[in-house]
Order: C-alpha cells, then structure tokens, then sequence
C-alpha cells in the first residue's frame, strides 16, 4: 500500500480491512568500524529490510562516517514494526540522520500498535551523534518508539529528538505517542524517559504539560568518564545560552544528568526556530569536549 500525504486520497482510497493487510516488519543492522590500521570510520550493514534502508556512507571530518536512514515506504504505517541497531565499536565516528521528517500515518481499526525498538551501542572512546529530522505525528496515528543506549567507557553521544504537533490543520489529532527512551553506561542508568502522550484523553493544550507551546525537543549530551566540575560548567555555559535566546516564542532549558552528561529541553511555538537553535548548543557542547566544533548533516549529495 502506497503512503501518502494527501489528506483527500487517505481519506477516499478504498482499503483493505486492517486484518487482511500485511505486516511490515522492517529491520537495519549496522555496524562501524575504525581499525588502528585506518584513520575512518568505515560502514557494515550487517542486516537490511524494508522499508529500512541505507546507500552507502559518506565522509566527514575527523575520519567519520555520515549515514542517512531511509524510510522507503515515506512514514510510517499503523501496524509497522521496525528495528534499527547500531554499534560503533572502539574508536568509531558515526553520524546518523534521516533524509526528511518522519511521518506517522493514521492507523485504521484493526492495526496494532506501530513501533520502532532502537538499541544504539556506543564503544569506547567511539562518538555518536544522531541528529534526525522532526517527527511529524498525523491525525489518528498509534505510536511507540523504545530506544536504548549502551555507552562504553569515554564513549560520546549527541542525540537529539525533535516532536511536531503534526500537520498544520490537524494538530494533536493523534491518538497515542510513546516516546522511551533509556541511556545506560557501564555503571549505571543515567537517564530514564517515558513519554505517553494521548491528547484526547489528556490534552497537551493544558497549562501543566504544553500550555501554549506546540513543538517540543530533548537533547542529551554525554561522555563517559568526564568529571562532574566538567559538566557543572557546561550546564553553566549552555543555560547563559538558553537565557538569551528564550522568548515568548520558544523557552530553553538545561540540566545536567546524574552523571556523564546533561539534557536541554525545548518548548516552541514554530518548529522552525526550535530547529534553527538547536544546533548551537550543539556546536557549543562540541568544541567544549571534543575541542571541535559540529558538522551539520548534509542532505544532498
């Protein structure tokens, strides 16, 4: 079945009932490697199925490797289920990013839950930043997204999630999105989220959870092994930051974690700002531990 964005079409095209259409079950395994032989991080897909995809890997500074994560099916269906595994092992540097937003089509009666389980495994002294583009959920959609990140000794991470109202004329139309996410290190659980979001049972409109914000962001920072002055100082520097730049429009926020990193939280009224920001914390948190400033992800070649 073709996905589409066509509100019209969604609505008029004559569908099979849920019961008789196929599961899909796609899954992506990767894996990077950065032998001492070799200054680059180089690319194995260990597992591919649709709809999940990689091309091939590009080159990026400091000998990483760019991957873009296609979704050739356009969004996701109700029902899909999806898997993305990703290990860098020592010494790797790997950025991730989607090639568009991801969009979660309605679900129709019948269709179970969609998910993606993601497990990322970060090795030691490896570098990870996964930077994807918002996600977009559309009216009646069903979603869940369980993520866990393993992170090695002196292993790095930048990861960020950015979450859309969803479309224009239909925000907060959807029915379930779970968002959790769990990051670990080799000694302990150092961040734990469990986003359940169902507007028409509990409306994100209200004063204790949106109010009058509409899109939304979490990006975790992380380096295994760096002292606890390190990131009280960062915090310091990234919340100067966040005070400047907040306004009526969109408010900015950090806090730093139990251990080995910190988080900075977004509301925004527009995802454009939210997305223009962003990457200067990025940018910022980089050069303090990595004495480099971020590359952006391209997205065409």
């Amino acid at each position: 079945m073709l996905h589409t964005e066509s509100e019209n079409q969604i609505n008029h095209t004559q569908l099979e009932p849920a019961q008789f259409r196929p599961s899909i079950r796609g899954a992506l395994h990767l894996r990077f490697v950065r032998s001492e032989a070799h200054t680059i991080t180089r690319l194995r897909v260990e597992q591919q199925h649709p709809p999940l995809r990689v091309i091939r890997a590009f080159p990026l500074p400091e000998g990483g490797a760019l991957v873009h994560l296609h979704n050739l099916s356009g969004g996701v269906l109700g029902g899909d289920q999806l898997e993305l595994h990703a290990t860098l092992e020592a010494g790797a540097y790997a950025q991730l990013t989607s090639t568009s937003a991801t969009r979660l089509y309605r679900s129709h009666p019948g269709d179970s839950l969609a998910r993606q389980n993601t497990l990322l495994r970060v090795g030691e002294h490896a570098l990870l930043e996964y930077l994807p583009d918002p996600l977009i959920p559309f009216a009646s959609s069903r979603y869940q997204q369980v993520t866990r990140i393993e992170l090695a000794q002196d292993a790095g991470l930048f990861y960020w999630e950015i979450v859309a109202p969803g479309r224009s004329e239909e925000r907060f139309a959807y029915q379930q999105l779970f968002l959790d996410l769990d990051i670990y290190t080799p000694e302990r659980l150092i961040a734990c989220e469990r986003a359940h979001l169902e507007p028409a049972l509990r409306p994100l409109t209200s004063s204790t959870r949106l109010g009058p914000y509409t899109h939304f962001c979490t990006f975790y920072i992380c380096r295994v092994g760096i002292e606890a002055g390190r990131w009280t100082q960062l915090e310091r520097e990234l919340a100067e930051m966040a005070q400047e730049i907040s306004s009526q429009e969109i408010f900015w926020g950090v806090s730093t974690l139990s251990a080995h990193g910190l988080v900075i939280r977004a509301l925004s009224k527009q995802g454009r700002t939210l997305q223009q920001q962003l990457p200067n914390f990025w940018h910022k948190a980089r050069t303090a531990l990595y004495g480099r400033s971020a590359t952006m992800p391209r997205k065409i070649y």
